[in-house]
């Protein structure tokens, strides 16, 4: 006898977040900011005034299911194109057909996903096109499109932010799934609105991990006497054992995350600051990459305010480097924590910038002689060397030679601030000054 199964025939065979796809903005979750009443998006798309666009949000957010309505909408011929199967040739071949069937009053939405992909060939295939109308572009990127997608086809589209969806839009997703003939509807299921939400939070603000999730668990779940499918909380936990924290380490969440933890420290957030490091390690961040931030974060932003940072920031680099994770977590906190509590002081960094600059836009001066090396009687004769008064000989122990080049005679680049140890740093430089002024 052939064993029956909850998705028995051709038409669930499908993932159920395929299966519950909208086809109208009606059916539509979430972006509420750009398809809900009188908005901007919406009344593009009632109005049948769509142009090329770019959709930029996180995955599971709705992206390529808002282009097909939109496709369905204006009555459009629609293309799905994907960067890694797609070269020029096919570009171009799909590009001729649009712009045939253009002269023929039919027009060609041209959805290509993960835009950020395509490298910038394939982009500027599309230029053209898209200045004719030949086509309709609209790309999906996870990515910045800022730093992703080539100007010029930018400049050509209007950019819209999609958000992650809400908890509760997700709660109500699942809902909808659990009743919908399309979705899991057809089958008597025992799920407690407690392990519905917890579904919906684990999800973080991604549909398609949080349908996911739920087939999965009801595909794991127990059938009862009463022949009712139960998900109970061990299967529900096996399910989300893999935290899903948007998180890509060669991406824009990756620098988001990296300027909240620095941005933190500097703002003496302790608590924040660890939470920060956290997400990072918890999206599966390189620990040493976190030191590496870490030891920048000594210098720049503590610096001579408290010169012990520096050290314990490269003692925190080589534990991560001995121990690894999970074990150095302790040790990357140990450092946010004393990094976060310690005073603060840029001027080693704005000295930096500031002789970086003048080194850029003026002239490259010369040495001045008298601290130039002399080790040959020709460069002795030359005057290399000649006035040099060595310091140590001095009472005093320093001099009042100019040592910066003629230009840049009395240029101040480093100047102490008057936290932690700092404060003594900036006497100590003013007598320095006021003796070389005598």
């Amino acid at each position: 006898m052939e064993q029956m199964s909850l998705f028995d025939n051709r038409e669930k065979t499908s993932p159920l977040a395929a299966r519950l796809r909208p086809e109208t903005l009606q059916d539509y979750v979430g972006q509420k900011h750009l398809i809900g009443e009188g908005r901007i998006l919406r009344r593009l798309i009632e109005e049948d005034k769509i142009s090329s666009m770019i959709f930029w949000g996180p995955p599971g957010v709705g992206k390529t299911t808002l282009a097909r309505i939109i496709a369905e909408h204006t009555k459009a011929r629609f293309v799905e194109f994907s960067a890694v199967t797609s070269g020029i040739k096919e570009i171009k071949e799909v590009m001729a057909e649009a712009e045939g069937n253009r002269k023929m009053g039919v027009r060609t939405l041209l959805f290509a996903d993960e835009i950020h992909r395509f490298n910038k060939a394939q982009q500027d295939a599309f230029l053209p096109y898209v200045e004719k109308g030949s086509i309709i572009l609209i790309g999906a990127t996870t990515e910045n499109p800022s730093f992703e997608i080539n100007s010029a086809l930018l400049s050509r589209c209007k950019v819209f932010i999609l958000k992650a969806l809400g908890e509760q839009d997700l709660y109500e997703l699942l809902k909808h799934a659990l009743k919908s003939p399309k979705g899991l509807g057809s089958t008597q299921i025992k799920i407690d609105d407690s392990q519905i939400s917890a579904i919906a939070r684990f999800a973080n603000g991604d549909a398609r991990t949080a349908l996911n999730t739920l087939e999965m668990s009801v595909f794991n779940g127990k059938m009862n006497e009463e022949a009712v499918l139960c998900v109970d909380d061990e299967i529900l936990s096996q399910c989300m054992n893999r935290r899903s924290l948007l998180y890509d380490k060669n991406g824009e969440e990756h620098y988001n995350l990296i300027s909240a933890l620095h941005k933190s420290m500097r703002n003496s957030d302790p608590d924040a600051a660890v939470y920060w490091m956290n997400r990072m390690l918890d999206g599966g961040e390189e620990p040493l990459y976190i030191a590496r931030r870490l030891i920048r974060f000594a210098s720049e932003d503590v610096g001579m305010a408290d010169s012990g940072a520096l050290p314990l920031a490269v003692a925190a680099y080589q534990a991560c480097h001995f121990l690894g994770m999970p074990e150095c977590d302790v040790h990357l906190a140990h450092a946010v924590v004393y990094l976060s509590m310690a005073p603060k002081s840029n001027s080693i960094y704005v000295a930096c910038g500031e002789s970086r600059d003048d080194i850029k836009e003026l002239p490259a001066a010369p040495v001045p002689l008298h601290i130039c090396n002399a080790p040959t009687e020709l460069m002795k004769n030359m005057e290399y060397g000649k006035g040099y008064i060595y310091a140590h000989d001095t009472d005093e122990k320093l001099t009042k030679m100019k040592c910066l080049p003629e230009p840049l005679q009395d240029r101040r680049y480093y100047r102490p601030g008057e936290q932690g140890s700092e404060k003594q740093v900036k006497e100590r430089l003013q007598q320095i000054l006021d003796w070389k002024r005598m």
